[in-house]
Order: structure tokens, then C-alpha cells, then sequence
């Protein structure tokens, strides 16, 4: 029979599975009280860092339907719960494990697809949300001025035609 303390530590990071955008899980291992602290701040609000046992983390990430991850669960586990930005909380990590090599980024889970540590590192190297959406605005900006140039430009031209057609056909008419 399952212990109650087990069942619930199941059904809380079950419903964190469910909940988050990704996951990302890590090995630990050498790093201290004080240090695992650091890293929970670092990631802030973007992500929910979870030590945890690798048996009861594969039964929550089975039952909320990630079975993907399941060969990362070996050594010692933790997992980032991503609930933020991804790409930040990819990058508050790959931050952490530059200053502390104790942090070994192991793989993960984004919006249901498997990936690597070498995905995570790749997408810690995108720049964030915010700034890919301002320079799509600027972008969008910059082809709305333009149209709007061409636009203006094509009755301008329309105008000095027909006033040239206008002259041309003055300087015939007086010609005559």
C-alpha cells in the first residue's frame, strides 16, 4: 500500500507537469543547501525548481501524460518546471551551470517534445520573447512605411503624367 506523504508528493508534481510549459530536469549532485537556494532565485518567477526522488518524478510524469523523459531519471534528479518564459528559465540555468559545473543539465520536456540538453543549451541562446516580438514590430513597422510610400508615390506620379499628357497637349494645340 502507498504511503500517503508519497502519494500526495506524486499528485502535486503530476499537476506541476500538467501545468507548466516544459520541464527541464537536471543532476545535482555536489551542490549545497545554500547553492540549490541561489538557483531557485536566479530563476525567479519563470520556473519552480523541485528536488525529488526519480521513482515517484517518472510515475508523476506518466500519469500527466510525459513518458518521453523517463531514461533522464537516473543519479540524482531535480526538475525546473517551467510555467514562464522558456527561454528564460533555459537561460537562468545554463547561466547557473556555467558558474557552478556541479549543475549538469540532463534534458527535458517542452510543450510535450523530448529534448536534449544540447536543445535546452540551444534554446537559452535565443534572445528572449520580448525582444523577438519587438523586432517582429519593428519589422512590421518598417514594411508598413514603405507600402505607405509606395502608395503615396502612385498618385503623385498619376498627377505629374497627366499633367505632362496636359502641357504636351497644349504645345500641340498651339502648335496648330
Amino acid at each position: 500500500m502507498a504511503r500517503p506523504d508519497k502519494v500526495d508528493a506524486v499528485e502535486e508534481m503530476r499537476d506541476k507537469f500538467r501545468n507548466s510549459n516544459g520541464a527541464v530536469v537536471t543532476a545535482y549532485t555536489g551542490l549545497t543547501v545554500a547553492q540549490l537556494q541561489q538557483l531557485r532565485r536566479s530563476l525567479g518567477e519563470n520556473a519552480n525548481y523541485r528536488v525529488a526522488k526519480n521513482t515517484l518524478t517518472k510515475i508523476a510524469a506518466n500519469e500527466a501524460g510525459i513518458n518521453t523523459i523517463d531514461d533522464l531519471f537516473t543519479g540524482s534528479s531535480a526538475v525546473a518546471f517551467v510555467t514562464g518564459d522558456p527561454v528564460e528559465a533555459a537561460k537562468g540555468l545554463r547561466d547557473f551551470a556555467k558558474d557552478n559545473p556541479n549543475l549538469v543539465i540532463k534534458g527535458g520536456v517542452l510543450d510535450g517534445k523530448a529534448l536534449s540538453a544540447d536543445d535546452i543549451k540551444k534554446l537559452a541562446d535565443l534572445e528572449s520573447r520580448e525582444v523577438l516580438l519587438s523586432k517582429l514590430a519593428g519589422a512590421m513597422k518598417g514594411k508598413q512605411s514603405q507600402a505607405a510610400s509606395v502608395f503615396q508615390a502612385l498618385p503623385s506620379k498619376l498627377v505629374r503624367t497627366v499633367d505632362a499628357l496636359r502641357a504636351k497637349q497644349d504645345e500641340q494645340g498651339g502648335a496648330e
